[in-house]
C-alpha cells in the first residue's frame, strides 16, 4: 500500500468512499470481514489487498491463494535471487562459512583471546556466518511483506513452527534453509504425510532431536558404526515429540512404550558427517530389525528403512493426529479456544481427504466460525506478526534485516531460533505482558520516523489539519486509524491518538494501539 501525501479530507474520502465502493462489488464480504479475514491468512492488511478480497470474493480469493504457483511473485523471487546463502546446499554452507569461521575462533581461543562459542550462531556483524542469519531473516521477512502468495506464506511459518528446529543447535544453522525450503515449503499445500516423512528424513531434525545418534543396544564400550568408542543406544527425543508433538498431540493415547517402539522403529536414520554438512541416510547397522508394535499395530521384523514409514503412515491416518491438526490450525487461525464443532468438522474433513493439508484449510477458511464477529479481534499478533504487519501497513521495504532481526530477539521472537520443540506460541498470553507492549511502541516509533536502519518508509499521510480544535485533531486521528488500522478506533484511542504532536507520532500511536495489537 503506497500511501500519498493526503489532506485530511482527502484522505477521509479515499479510506470511506473506497470502502464503500469494495462493499458494493461484493456484497456479501463487508470491510469489517474482509480486515478480519486479511488479518487471519495474510501477515496484515493493505488497501489493495482489501480491494482484492471483496472484489473476488473469499472463496474464489481462497482459491487463487491455495494455487499459489498460479500467483506471479516474480519480482520477490528477483529480489531473494540476490541473497547468496539461501541457495547454498548444507554442505557449501559448512565448506565455506562455518568451518573456515570454527577455525578462525580455535585460533582466537589458542591465542588466548575470549570469544563466545560457535553454537550461540547469533555473533556479532565481524563475522561471514551472520550473513547466512541475516538472509534467513530477510527472506522470512520478505514473504511475509512483499509476497503475492499470502496464505502460503503464513502455512509455511506455521508448519515450520509446528515442526520447529533450532537454528542455534550446532549444525542445524547449516540445514535450516534447506529444511525450510525442501521438507517445509513444498508440502503445505500437499498431504502431512509426505510432509512428516520429509522432516522425519531431514538432517536438521535429524540433528536438532538427535535421532542421528540414535542406535540399536550394543555392549558398552564398543566401537559405534560412525566411529568413536562410547556406548550407542536407543535416543527417544524425535519419537516423542513426534507423538506428542507432530502427530497425535499430548493426549492421543500413546504411552511410554509407544514411544519406545517408534524410537525403535526411528534408529538407523542418520547423518553422514553433520558438521560438513553431509546428507540423510540410513544405515542399517545402527538399525534395529526387530519386530514392534505401536499404538497396538504390529510391525513385523526386518522392515528396515521401511519401519519408520509405517509408523509414519500410521501416525497420519489416526483419528487423534486429524484432532490434533484441526486443533491445532484453529488455534493460530480462529482462536486461542476454538470451537469444539469446529475443530470436529475439520479433523473430520482432514480425515475425508486422507489427511490432504489444501482441503484441511479450505474446510476451516470457509467455516461460520472462521468469520464469526465473536472471534474478531481475539488474538494478539506475536511479535513477528505485528512487525509485518506494521510494515505492511506503512508500506514500508525491507532493505536490511539487520535491525529488524535485532527487535525481533528483544521481542524474544528471534525467527528460526525458538529453543524448544514446541517453537514460538502461538496463544496470546504468551506476548502480552506490559514491558513487550512498551518494546512494541518504542519500534513503531522508529518506523513512522523512518529510524529503523535498512527499513525505507514513504512519505506518512498528513491528516493534522491546520489549528488546533479538538474536532479537528480527532477526525484526524480516525482517518489515519482508518488508513493504518483499517477499522474504526475507539473513543479511548482516538483521545489518545488525537495528543500526537506531529502525524509520524500520531501514526505510532495508532500502531501502537490495542486495535493494531490484536488480529
Amino acid at each position: 500500500m503506497r500511501l500519498p501525501i493526503l489532506t485530511l479530507g482527502a484522505l477521509a474520502l479515499t479510506v470511506g468512499l473506497g470502502a464503500r465502493e469494495g462493499t458494493r462489488r461484493s456484497a456479501a464480504l463487508d470491510d469489517a470481514t474482509a480486515v478480519h479475514v486479511l488479518n487471519r491468512l495474510t501477515f496484515g492488511p493493505t488497501a489493495a489487498s482489501v480491494r482484492d478480497l471483496q472484489a473476488q470474493g473469499l472463496s474464489a480469493w481462497l482459491d487463487r491463494q491455495l494455487r499459489p504457483e498460479g500467483i506471479d511473485d516474480a519480482q520477490l523471487e528477483q529480489r531473494l535471487a540476490g541473497m547468496r546463502t539461501l541457495a547454498m546446499s548444507p554442505q557449501a554452507l559448512a565448506e565455506t562459512i562455518y568451518l573456515p569461521a570454527l577455525e578462525r575462533r580455535r585460533a582466537r581461543q589458542q591465542a588466548g583471546e575470549t570469544d563466545v562459542p560457535v553454537e550461540r550462531g547469533m555473533a556479532d556483524g565481524r563475522r561471514p556466518e551472520r550473513e547466512v542469519v541475516l538472509e534467513l531473516t530477510a527472506q522470512k521477512l520478505l514473504r511475509a511483506t512483499a509476497s503475492e502468495r499470502q496464505v502460503e506464506a503464513v502455512l509455511v511459518d506455521f508448519w515450520f513452527n509446528h515442526f520447529n528446529v533450532f537454528a542455534g543447535k550446532g549444525p542445524v544453522r547449516q540445514y535450516v534453509a534447506a529444511y525450510e525450503r525442501t521438507a517445509i515449503q513444498p508440502h503445505v499445500l500437499g498431504s502431512l504425510r509426505a510432509m512428516l516423512g520429509a522432516v522425519a528424513g531431514s538432517p536438521a531434525m535429524l540433528f536438532y532431536l538427535d535421532n542421528w545418534q540414535s542406535s540399536v543396544e550394543r555392549e558398552a564400550g564398543t566401537t559405534r558404526p560412525m566411529g568413536k568408542a562410547r556406548p550407542a543406544g536407543l535416543n527417544e527425543n524425535y519419537a516423542r515429540e513426534l507423538l506428542e508433538l507432530h502427530t497425535l498431540g499430548v493426549d492421543g493415547g500413546y504411552s511410554q512404550q509407544d514411544i519406545g517402539e517408534v524410537a525403535r522403529a526411528f534408529t538407523g536414520w542418520t547423518i553422514r558427517a553433520p558438521r560438513r554438512g553431509g546428507d540423510a541416510f540410513f544405515d542399517p547397522r545402527r538399525h534395529d530389525a526387530g519386530a514392534r508394535t505401536v499404538l497396538g499395530q504390529a510391525i513385523p521384523a526386518g522392515g528396515g528403512r521401511a519401519a519408520g514409514e509405517r509408523v509414519l503412515d500410521l501416525l497420519a491416518r489416526h483419528p487423534a493426529t486429524a484432532r490434533h491438526i484441526a486443533t491445532r490450525l484453529a488455534t493460530r487461525l480462529v482462536s486461542d479456544t476454538p470451537p469444539e464443532a469446529l475443530v470436529a468438522r475439520v479433523a473430520q474433513r482432514f480425515q475425508q481427504t486422507n489427511g490432504d493439508l489444501r482441503e484441511t484449510v479450505r474446510a476451516l477458511v470457509l467455516s461460520p466460525e472462521f468469520v464469526a464477529p465473536a472471534h474478531r479481534q481475539s488474538k494478539v499478533k506475536t511479535p513477528f506478526e505485528f512487525v509485518t504487519s506494521a510494515l505492511r501497513a506503512l508500506d514500508a521495504d525491507v532493505r536490511h534485516a539487520g535491525a529488524l532481526g535485532g527487535q525481533l530477539r528483544t521481542f524474544g521472537m528471534a525467527p528460526y531460533f525458538a529453543q524448544p520443540p514446541t517453537g514460538f506460541s502461538d496463544r496470546s498470553d504468551a506476548w502480552t505482558n506490559g514491558g513487550a507492549l512498551l518494546q512494541r511502541m518504542t519500534l513503531a516509533v522508529a518506523l513512522t520516523q523512518g529510524r529503523v536502519r535498512g527499513v525505507a518508509v514513504p512519505a506518512l499521510p498528513v491528516v493534522t489539519p491546520p489549528g488546533d480544535a479538538d474536532a479537528d485533531r480527532l477526525a484526524a486521528a480516525r482517518a489515519l486509524g482508518r488508513a493504518l488500522a483499517f477499522g474504526d478506533l475507539s473513543v479511548k484511542t482516538l483521545e489518545t491518538v488525537s495528543r500526537g504532536r506531529s502525524t509520524a507520532e500520531m501514526a505510532a500511536l495508532v500502531l501502537g494501539a490495542p486495535e493494531f495489537q490484536r488480529r
